[in-house]
């Protein structure tokens, strides 16, 4: 466990300006600094840096935290590792506390999974360099035209025709067999423990810090399966991880732009030719985890798949997923029959970039291929079109271009703008029809305790901007006046100026105390800017928004009342109801 002071003293010595300023041009707007958010795509900055509480927020996407916060989200780093990197910049020294034996067994079992995938990755990397074992995939890579220093940046390695190379590899260093197992690198059969991977080219798969997570093996012949790749395990998970993502993410970041390809040799080529802002798939399909990770750095998407109906059908998935989180999202064409490692052959990386330049941005790509498969030459095929197109049409946000690809959906199709958005709103209808309906009951004995209009952010921004305030709300109880949403923020905020009647200090340890990123997306938000709360009449606004309180406890009692009565007493909703009845009676009673 990492110390409370030694958190504070990392975020006291840091300035989030700097390191937040190494991944985001800021410039100062007031008091606070503004950017681009690194998270998501965005043309007019919405990303605000506040320098004297020491925290970050999104007004656009809603992320938002402290120093630590930034880090892990933007480098996909746990905390501890976050304050590692942080507390080595500051020069901070950190003495862990004694951990308990539940957390030394989790730390054990981390550090050997960490070692076995290292030990399996080196020994890989041995076959194919050192040992005659390796030399057909030597000769493959040869003829493949990947050269030495390629293979090295990779970590290429061989795993021999031998079944059990991994087995008596791990047997001699003591490294348990059955952690190896949940790691998929070997396995338990009838004749006894195996390797996974034997008579293969590897490629590892490494996360963004470049450590080994996870393997993929290509047969050096026609055999099949081409590829054998990792199952997922506590290090590897296969829907937040690309292949290459460590070797591209500086390049991504600079571009601000990324390529997507399906092979590893696909993302070799690329790498051969200069072209690093690059990441593969691991045998999968992209999915929204994949494109939140993309978003972290990059402004734009290329996608570069096959041209077969397999590819089509990924690129168009990719598209659906790219415009959900609003990120741009092209397509690159290469001549029928290439892929990039055959059109880099024959061509070079300048045309190359020609076709980078060229790329279409994908939802044209799917009208252009969706219309050669189906020509809208008759009634029905226009409606099937229509259909086709309208559940993409809906996912793009940017309101200029859906008024551009409306105008150009209806010229290609023969139709009118109004039929086609009555057609979308009959296909909107439809949905909804189709949902299931909760019961009434039940939606509202979920409601939050506190609706937002009774003022609950107003009050945790007197809270934590009028010191003075501090005392007569705690008289009052922050069970009294806060739901369950925003209690824990209203606590740690507390908790994070009670030696520190000034305040600012001290902010960016609030974030240490809470949870969920709800939360803390919800203090950034509150903190980042209030100057909408200077000079305000704390006490008069105080009492406004506890006399909102009591009127919406007083409303909801109310409905509360007629729903017991078409209760039987003996149901769960019925004292479920009777609860939240009994509790909010007593809210209210501390508030006359």
């Amino acid at each position: 466990m990492i110390p409370e002071e030694k958190v504070r003293e990392v975020a006291e010595r840091l300035s989030i300006v700097d390191v937040v300023g190494e991944y985001v041009s800021l410039k100062r707007s007031g008091a606070n600094y503004t950017g681009l958010c690194p998270f998501h795509g965005e043309k007019t900055p919405s990303f605000n840096v506040n320098p004297g509480r020491e925290i970050f927020h999104c007004f656009g996407c809603g992320a938002g935290g402290n120093i630590f916060s930034f880090v892990m989200k933007i480098e996909g780093l746990s905390f501890p590792e976050a304050f590692r990197k942080l507390a080595a910049r500051a020069g901070i020294t950190v003495e862990e506390r004694p951990l308990t034996a539940v957390e030394q067994q989790a730390l054990k079992d981390r550090e050997a999974q960490r070692s076995i995938m290292l030990l399996a990755a080196q020994r890989y990397r041995d076959i194919l360099t050192k040992h005659p074992d390796g030399a057909a995939a030597r000769n493959y890579l040869q003829q493949r035209e990947v050269d030495p220093d390629t293979a090295a940046a990779y970590g290429l390695g061989c795993a021999p025709a031998r079944r059990d190379t991994l087995v008596q590899l791990l047997q001699e260093k003591g490294l348990p067999l059955d952690i190896a197992t949940t790691l998929g690198v070997i396995r338990k059969g009838d004749r006894g423990w195996y390797d996974l991977l034997h008579g293969r080219l590897i490629f590892p798969i490494r996360d963004a810090q470049g450590q080994p997570i996870g393997f993929a093996g290509r047969v050096l012949d026609d055999g099949l399966p081409k590829y054998i790749n990792s199952p997922e395990s506590p290090l590897y998970r296969k829907s937040s991880v690309l292949f290459g993502i460590d070797l591209a993410v500086r390049d991504i970041r600079l571009s601000r732009s990324v390529i997507v390809v399906e092979g590893y040799f696909d993302h070799l080529a690329l790498y051969r030719a200069g072209i690093r802002n690059a990441v593969a798939t691991c045998g999968t399909a992209l999915t929204d985890g994949h494109i939140a990770l993309l978003k972290k750095h990059a402004e734009q998407v290329f996608l570069l798949f096959d041209s077969d109906k397999a590819g089509r059908s990924a690129t168009v998935r990719a598209m659906e997923l790219c415009l959900e989180q609003r990120l741009p999202v092209y397509v690159i064409n290469l001549p029928q029959g290439d892929d990039p490692d055959s059109f880099l052959h024959s061509h070079g990386a300048e045309a190359f970039q020609a076709k980078l330049q060229a790329a279409r941005p994908a939802f044209e790509q799917f009208l252009l291929w969706l219309l050669a498969k189906t020509p809208p030459d008759s009634i029905d095929r226009r409606v099937r079109l229509i259909d086709e197109i309208a559940p993409r049409y809906k996912r793009i946000s940017d309101p200029v271009e859906r008024n551009l690809y409306e105008k150009e959906i209806c010229r290609l199709l023969g139709i009118d703008p109004p039929a086609f958005r009555r057609r979308l709103a009959g296909e909107q209808a439809a949905q909804q029809r189709s949902k299931p309906r909760e019961p009434e009951v039940k939606l509202q004995v979920m409601r939050p305790v506190a609706p937002r209009d009774a003022g609950q952010e107003t009050l945790l921004g007197i809270l934590a901007v009028y010191p003075e305030a501090r005392s007569e709300m705690i008289a009052i109880g922050l069970t009294t006046i806060f739901d369950q949403l925003h209690l824990p923020l209203a606590q740690a905020l507390l908790d994070g100026v009670d030696s520190d009647e000034t305040g600012d200090s001290c902010w960016s340890m609030v974030f240490s105390r809470l949870e969920t990123d709800e939360q803390r997306q919800l203090a950034a938000r509150l903190l980042v800017n209030d100057r909408h709360l200077a000079d305000m009449d704390w006490r008069s606004a105080l009492r406004q928004c506890l006399q909102k309180q009591k009127k919406s406890f007083t409303g909801e009692l109310k409905q509360l009342s007629v729903q017991l009565k078409s209760l039987s007493e003996d149901s769960q909703e019925y004292q479920e109801l009777l609860k939240r009845a009994e509790e909010l009676r007593n809210r209210k009673s501390a508030l006359q």
